[in-house]
């Protein structure tokens, strides 16, 4: 049974929906700022798996205040990476060559928890299993919100709310933003069994006809499968595991040693989740912003998902704090700085689709050599703090 929380105060400065890396990083730099904060985590759904966290992630969580607590045990380091792209020899890349040193694989849950830990060490408040209704604007300003959660309906007031729910934007579509979608990528995922004698910290991206594959141990010793193609291009009969493993069994070279020796569960049901990649426009308003995946959604060949929520959940409480402080310029560059991350992300990524050319007659590959398939590109990339692509890597 989940626990009923205390009653909410009646009013905040900010109210934070979402308490993924992008809700808890908001609502920690606004808490550190001074501000009464709640941030409202509706939880539910599956847990996520397969999801990697590149070791540059140090300098965000340093800069949040918990590196001292996050990541921290239970995940699996990240020690290479090998890319079976344009070549069907892989490519290593190992995290002796990074600056940063090692990143992880994680328990996504426990990194989760661990960050709101951190929210309520700062004295903020965090309400579980708690959603954000849509916002309504008060007689006086600010907004009126109203929160579903265990202990029935609740109505507070705050000056403003950050949308960090995740693609869906539950708090900004309802306010005018529109969610711009670039393409139809969807992505198919199966954890296997664990493998007695598996210990490799591996990660491995392999290119195949009809889109790509990744596939990485996970902490408790479960390897997580991934097949990402376009939404048309996935046959219903890869519905069940079998199907799926059937299918990596014909089209990987690499993968499929991998994945040899993890038992399949014999209930084992894959799990199709939207890849796509996608922004908001625009990304804030009177009173309002969005963050992570609510304001840019990132292809998961870029491995930068989480970092990237992290970095933009940062940035929206600095904005929102410096406009509380009267800063009318804030979420202007705010929405100037989202809009330059995500033209490097589309130069590196279109870059990186474009570097696979085995199969030009394929339909998945075709759409993304197209003269127009690719995203906005930047004038370009220099001083890229925390906005680096490494596609594919942890």
């Amino acid at each position: 049974m989940i626990p009923v929380p205390p009653a909410p105060r009646a009013r905040y400065d900010v109210v934070v929906a979402g308490g993924g890396p992008a809700g808890t990083a908001a609502a920690l730099t606004l808490a550190r700022a001074g501000h009464h904060v709640l941030l409202a985590d509706a939880g539910g759904g599956p847990a996520k798996r397969g999801e990697s966290l590149p070791a540059a992630a140090r300098v965000v969580l340093a800069d949040l205040g918990v590196a001292d607590r996050v990541p921290g045990e239970g995940h699996l380091p990240g020690f290479a990476h090998l890319s079976a792209w344009g070549s069907a020899v892989p490519h290593r890349t190992d995290s002796l060559d990074d600056p940063h040193g090692t990143g992880w694989h994680l328990d996504r849950g426990l990194f989760d928890r661990r960050l709101r830990d951190g929210v309520r060490a700062t004295g903020a408040e965090v309400a579980e299993h708690t959603a954000v209704r849509r916002p309504t604007r008060a007689p006086r300003g600010g907004w009126t919100l109203s929160l579903r959660g265990p202990g029935g309906p609740t109505t507070v007031r705050c000056a403003w709310v950050v949308d960090a729910t995740g693609r869906p934007g539950a708090v900004a579509t309802p306010l005018g933003a529109r969610h711009h979608r670039h393409d139809r990528l969807v992505a198919v995922r199966l954890t296997l069994e664990p493998h007695p004698g598996a210990s490799d910290g591996t990660s491995l991206v392999e290119a195949v006809p009809d889109g790509w594959w990744y596939t990485a141990l996970q902490p408790g010793g479960h390897r997580i499968v991934v097949h990402c193609t376009d939404a048309d291009l996935s046959p219903a009969a890869l519905a069940t595991g079998q199907a799926l493993q059937r299918h990596w069994a014909v089209t990987t070279r690499q993968l499929v040693h991998r994945a040899a020796g993890h038992p399949l569960a014999p209930d084992a049901v894959p799990r199709r989740a939207p890849a796509h990649s996608a922004h908001l426009e625009p990304v804030c308003g009177d009173g309002w912003i969005a963050a992570g995946d609510a304001a840019v959604a990132f292809d998961p060949l870029s491995s930068q998902g989480v970092l990237t929520a992290l970095c933009t959940g940062l940035r929206a409480g600095q904005a929102v704090d410096a406009r509380l402080r009267g800063d009318r310029g804030a979420l202007r560059d705010y929405a100037a700085r989202l809009r330059w991350i995500r033209a490097v992300y589309a130069h590196h990524l279109d870059d990186a689709y474009r570097a696979e050319r085995r199969w030009p007659a394929q339909p998945f590959w075709r759409r993304r050599h197209a003269p127009d398939a690719g995203l906005t590109r930047p004038g370009g990339d220099e001083g890229n703090p925390q906005g680096e692509l490494r596609i594919g890597q942890t």
